[in-house]
């Protein structure tokens, strides 16, 4: 039988130790760690995403009951209370900055999306994340409630996050989703949280497309009809308003669209002038993508319980959740067609420590193809 490291090794093959350890010392505060690394820290925490751990005293156990799987990891089991100190002290920047470079190490933008157009297409959206405003005094939103939101521009071909970032629960989506860089050529489709007039003038500056929902009260008026198959009118629109005109909004295309399944009348804008009018339908309707993504990461990761009360603590614990997708995503190649992250999860998480390739553990044998024992057959 041929050797094969754990499941979790395999797994955490696409990062590189090397440019880890480089950004551990470039983000690192206070004294010299001595009895635990950044390293043991994100092997504790990461193996507690994809297995599931509930505490500190859940993750320090497990890990010793595997200790002698960490030899290979280049890890040791972390106490719990040594665990709580980093989670709490040490800057959470590190696991944002080993998330973008693991990003462009796998090299995972793809344009094999359902279209037939080659431009990359991104879903943009933010999610709450609810906290308990007792525990979390700093993360205050409203007078009763705190929350933090996870901002995410969502490649529609990979399923990839490339764009992420975490805000406080009481900003605006646009903060955040103004500062992405999508590449020139790409199309986003995003809500209507996201109108800015403004921008909307940047992003056509930028050579990047849009796709969005109009305002009821938004006021226009139409320069231009086009003749469309497939949905109510497809019209080019000029918008009038003063605060419009002051923000230097670009000419728009307004087409409306009944859906036929619900009877509800969606009126899609967009700068794009060149694609079919029910593909731009068929664009935002694909936009369901990022909220599938935040269902899968909320129902098996662990974004929803922490294991600190500190702001450090729980950007912490977000980022290695966001690494912990991106490995996730990237095993995918090694799946068997059609199977989804949140699937991959699953099967992982009763599996992390088994000396099986991921091949063999995610292209799992039939029971009629399976080999059998001969001694088996042997009759009593």
């Amino acid at each position: 039988m041929s050797h094969h490291n754990t499941a979790f090794h395999q797994l955490l093959q696409p990062l590189s130790r090397h440019e880890f350890e480089g950004l551990a010392k470039q983000y690192h505060q206070g004294q010299k760690l001595r009895s635990a690394s950044r390293w043991d820290q994100f092997i504790g925490m990461a193996m507690s995403q994809l297995s599931g751990r509930q505490s500190l005293r859940d993750i320090e156990s497990s890990l010793r009951s595997q200790q002698h799987k960490l030899y290979h990891l280049g890890a040791k089991p972390i106490a719990r209370t040594t665990l709580a100190r980093l989670n709490e002290q040490q800057p959470a920047e590190l696991y944002e900055a080993v998330f973008y470079k693991l990003l462009q190490r796998c090299s995972l933008r793809s344009n094999d999306h359902k279209f037939r157009f080659k431009n990359p297409l991104y879903s943009l959206d933010a999610s709450v994340i609810d906290l308990s405003l007792k525990l979390f005094p700093w993360a205050k939103c409203h007078q009763s409630k705190a929350a933090m939101k996870l901002h995410v521009g969502l490649n529609n071909a990979s399923l990839i996050p490339e764009f992420v970032a975490v805000g406080d629960g009481v900003e605006n989506d646009l903060i955040q989703g103004r500062q992405f860089c999508f590449p020139k050529g790409s199309i986003v489709a995003f809500d209507k949280g996201y109108v800015d007039y403004g921008w909307y003038g940047s992003l056509t500056k930028q050579g990047v497309s849009f796709v969005t929902r109009l305002r009821p009260n938004a006021v226009y008026k139409v320069t231009k009809v086009h003749q469309s198959v497939g949905v109510d009118y497809d019209q080019t629109i000029e918008l009038t308003s003063a605060h419009a005109q002051k923000q230097g909004a670009p000419k728009l295309r307004l087409i409306g669209f009944t859906c036929p399944d619900t009877q509800r009348e969606y009126r899609f804008v967009t700068n794009n002038f060149k694609l079919a009018a029910s593909t731009i339908a068929a664009i935002y309707k694909d936009r369901w993508q990022v909220e599938l993504f935040f269902k899968a990461i909320k129902q098996n990761l662990k974004i929803r319980a922490f294991l600190g009360s500190s702001k450090n603590a729980v950007m912490t614990q977000i980022w290695i959740a966001m690494i912990s997708y991106l490995l996730l995503a990237y095993c995918r190649h090694c799946a068997k067609k059609g199977w989804t992250v949140q699937r991959i999860m699953r099967v992982l998480q009763v599996s992390l420590f088994e000396r099986k390739s991921l091949v063999e553990l995610l292209n799992p044998v039939p029971p009629d193809k399976q080999k059998r024992d001969p001694q088996l057959r042997i009759p009593l």
